[in-house]
């Protein structure tokens, strides 16, 4: 199995913010053989997660819907690796090379999804391939839409693992959690009228707009947490008062300040008369290295690992899904790449990530 080979052909998929189950039967089909239970679950159409699974009874699995060769052990996996199908938008005519290449220059594998993670993904496989070791593997669909995917798989589809690997692009660095997030709709509603009579009305851009540069100019935020204004909408047309306009906020959150404390200074910014709707809610993540020497030896030996990463991952939904195991992100994709325009990735880094997981399996 060739890692490199294989996130070219993922990269040339384009799965932009949909479309993963053409990804989700390729893997599907490199996993095919190597004695995984396999399991294309697709909610939307479209739309899907992979679910693979070696090692364990066949008892216990509902799967059996690609054959494969028999398991090599009936040892139930202590592993679970994880990796998302999609990316986010990516305009052509902002590029300098397609989204969509997969070609590779200058030792750099050109494309949308490139680091953030389909080589990640590839990864993960070629390592799966290479060893006979049990282990569970989960891919979904609509990660960077708020972990879409991973919310509605279903708990008992899944065997809990004492680790959870996330293929999330850190350059091959060994990062322990990430932050927490909410996502708020705040809503100010005013009252219509014509444009060449607003004092007849009450406009509704005008409340939001002052209650985004609140929250926008307001310092300090607690260490760690971050703000962004997001989204604005409103208005129809230019002679209308308008009487709606919403915007959305990121807020990412840390173990010392979390939701709740988060979305209690946001009201308190925007004020008795702008409605918040909590869109997502995430958990932040973090592990205790001193659980899982053996993995940090194996994959980062001499170096000490990462506390926490700004994004968040699938690790917030599937974490409680799994029996809370301890969670590592590890992927070659470069964290710089991830949502730019012309997107790329070590082709070096995606050969020593799966490298490295294969002996993260032998150990």
């Amino acid at each position: 199995m060739n890692a490199v080979e294989l996130a070219q052909e993922l990269v040339r998929l384009d799965t932009r913010a949909g479309n993963e189950r053409q990804a989700a039967d390729l893997v599907a089909a490199a996993l095919a053989g190597s004695g995984f239970d396999v399991r294309i679950q697709e909610p939307i159409p479209g739309r899907a997660n992979l679910i693979a699974r070696r090692g364990a009874p066949s008892s216990t699995l509902p799967y059996g819907t690609r054959p494969s060769s028999p398991r090599p052990s009936s040892t139930p996996p202590s592993i679970t690796f994880t990796g998302h199908l999609d990316t986010v938008p990516a305009r052509e005519d902002e590029w300098s090379f397609s989204p969509t290449s997969g070609d590779i220059r200058d030792d750099r594998l050109l494309g949308r999804g490139s680091s953030d993670m389909k080589a990640g993904v590839a990864a993960q496989v070629a390592a799966a391939v290479r060893t006979s070791t049990p282990l569970q593997l989960i891919f979904t669909f609509g990660e960077e839409t708020g972990c879409d995917g991973a919310a509605l798989i279903d708990p008992s589809d899944l065997i809990p693992t004492d680790l959870l690997l996330v293929a999330e692009p850190t350059s091959n660095r060994v990062v322990l959690g990430h932050k927490g997030a909410l996502w708020l709709r705040a809503t100010a509603r005013g009252v219509s009228a014509h444009g060449s009579r607003p004092e007849l009305g009450r406009n509704a851009i005008a409340a939001l707009a002052e209650a985004a540069l609140r929250v926008h100019d307001h310092r300090p935020w607690p260490e760690g947490a971050t703000v962004n204004v997001g989204t604005f909408h409103s208005g129809v047309q230019p002679n209308l008062v308008p009487d709606h306009a919403e915007m959305t906020l990121d807020i990412r959150t840390t173990p010392a300040y979390d939701s709740t404390q988060a979305r209690a200074a946001i009201t308190d910014l925007c004020g008795p008369e702008i409605e918040l709707e909590t869109l997502m809610d995430l958990p932040g993540i973090g592990t205790d290295p001193a659980g899982i020497k053996k993995a940090l030896e194996t994959l980062s030996p001499g170096t000490s690992p990462q506390p926490q990463a700004t994004y968040f991952t699938d690790a917030s939904v599937l974490k409680s899904k799994l029996g809370d195991p301890a969670v590592i992100i590890y992927g070659p994709g470069d964290p710089d790449q991830a949502h730019v325009t012309n997107e790329t990735c070590s082709v070096p880094n995606i050969e020593a990530c799966a490298e490295n997981l294969q002996r993260l399996l032998l150990s």
